[in-house]
Formats: structure tokens, sequence, C-alpha cells
């Protein structure tokens, strides 16, 4: 039978825990086993990853050695037999119901490419008060009670309500219209790397499916768990993330012909840096280091730009 929906897990060196909660939560879905399949894409682990599947009649692992999250998901969505795609990152627990909502969302309406829902986040420890202005870089969100959906022929600019990478379900027609525009791997956004925090793959998948004419959004009955180890909430792991995500953005609107902030050269970036560093007085706390890294990072996209 062909499965309605694949589910896609890139994983590169897993938590051996957290892998085992996000295939839990999989294995805890309403969705009946023979309308879904599994897809687990080791992404250039230092050991393979060769979790226990047998309870799944349609699990497979896929070995891809090109690190790059864009690559991983690449190889899994073209192993995919399914109508819906479901990216599930190694440290997402879904909701039981969550495949079951996806199938029902798609149904319902045939012109939307891309959906996703609630990130909540569980915490391995309470973090401090002031990481929490950087929920949404550590792909957490919750954007109410309402369903959101955006219409490509109604905006322009990227779409709030669209998806972050975490849970992201696509019609498999939608996914290929980005598989065929970014088939290419010369400029392409490859999102996680091995220990690099670049990203934006998802706001590339995003562009992509919103401009080929499809609706995106947003369904509060979608809702999973993001754990979130303690090291992810230190001050130098926050500052890398909101450096590498500041850079990859610059890169993927202008991927998108859309430069919000114009080229700089390379030689100023430095005196730019210093002059950010007074700015955000990044000396009086975390958060203010965390924003003035983000600032770094957004000058040295800004500084890989080409000319206009």
């Amino acid at each position: 039978m062909t499965p309605t929906v694949s589910v896609l897990i890139p994983t590169h060196n897993p938590d051996a825990g957290r892998l085992a909660r996000t295939l839990a939560g999989l294995r805890a879905q309403t969705l009946p086993l023979e309308r879904w399949e599994l897809i687990l894409v080791d992404n250039g682990s230092t050991a393979p990853v060769a979790p226990a599947l047998s309870w799944h009649p349609s699990a497979k692992v896929l070995r891809e050695p090109r690190l790059g999250l864009t690559f991983a998901r690449r190889a899994g969505a073209a192993a995919a037999g399914g109508a819906f795609l479901v990216f599930v990152d190694d440290d997402n627990v879904l909701a039981p119901n969550y495949l079951a909502q996806v199938a029902d969302a798609f149904a319902r309406r045939p012109r939307l490419g891309a959906l996703g829902g609630r990130s909540v986040p569980e915490w391995a420890v309470e973090p401090a008060p002031w990481v929490r202005e950087f929920a949404g870089a550590l792909a957490v969100r919750d954007l109410g009670d309402a369903e959101r959906i955006a219409d490509p022929g109604a905006e322009t600019g990227y779409p709030a309500c669209a998806p972050i990478g975490a849970g992201m379900a696509l019609r498999t027609e939608a996914w290929a219209d980005y598989a065929r525009a970014g088939a290419s791997d010369r400029g392409a956004i490859t999102d996680r790397s091995g220990t690099s925090l670049a990203s934006g793959g998802d706001c590339d998948i995003v562009l992509h499916v919103f401009r080929a004419g499809w609706q995106v959004g947003y369904s509060p009955e979608l809702c999973l768990t993001h754990l979130m180890p303690a090291a992810r909430l230190t001050r130098e792991y926050l500052a890398r993330l909101n450096h590498g995500i500041a850079k990859s953005w610059v890169q993927v609107l202008d991927r998108h012909g859309l430069r919000p902030w114009p080229r700089v050269a390379r030689w100023t970036v430095p005196l730019r840096k210093w002059r950010a560093y007074l700015r955000y007085r990044s000396w009086t706390g975390p958060a203010a280091y965390v924003r003035w890294r983000g600032a770094c990072g957004q000058f040295e996209g800004r500084a890989l730009l080409g000319a206009p």
C-alpha cells in the first residue's frame, strides 16, 4: 500500500536518549502504521546510527555522507513514497495525533503546500530569564489557538505563519517544486552541518514553495515537544546560534531576490562589529552579548553578497 505520510528524521551523531524519545513519540501515533512510512537519514555520523525500528513495517535507514541538513532532507525525500512529508528532528516528540492531523489538514486544503504548528520546549534545566528572548532561535514557538494560512496571492514577503523546520509538513507536489528549483548544490543553503550552527534551510523551502503558488500555514492542532538540553541554554551556544541564523538569513533572502540590507565591503566588517559592540553594550549581560553576535553574523552575511 502506498503510504499517505512519509516521516523523515535527519540525524547526525544523535543523543541516544533524545532519539529514543522521538521514536517513542512516533510509535504512539494514532495514524495506522500502514498509512505512514519512517525514513531515518544518518547524515555522516561518526558511528552508524541503527535504532531498533522493527516495530514499523515500513521503516528504513539511509546514509547521506554529505554533511548538511539540506542534503539529508533531500536524500530522505527522494526515497519517500508518501503524498505528504513530515520533517522530524531527532529531538522532536510529536503529539500522538500529529500525523493524522497532517493528513486531515492537507485533505481539507488542496492548495496548502507547507504546514507547521506549535513547538513547545521541554527544558532539561530551568533556563535563565534572559534565555526566553531567544526562544525563536531555539525553534520554540506558539502562534496561538487560531489556524493561520498565508496565500501567495495576498502576501509578497516572508509569511509570518510559515512553518519552521521542526515538524514541518509538506505536500509532496510542493516539495517537488522546491526540489526542482534547488536541485543544484551550487548556492544551496546547507542548514545545520556537523558542528556548524548555520540555519535557513527551512526558510529556503518555504520561500520556494510559497513562490511556486502554494499556501503555507500554521495549525494549532499540530503540536510537538522540543527536547532542549542544558548545553543549548548557555551564552556561548546561543551566541553561536544567533550568529549562524543571522548570517544564513541574509543568504536565504538574497537567494530569493530579497535584499533588505545593502551589501557591505568586507574590509568594513571588523569596524562594524566594533561599533556594534559598543552600540549593543555587549559587556553588560548575556542577552546583550548574544544580540551583538547576531549583528556580527548579519555583517558577515552582507559582506558575502554579490554585486547587485
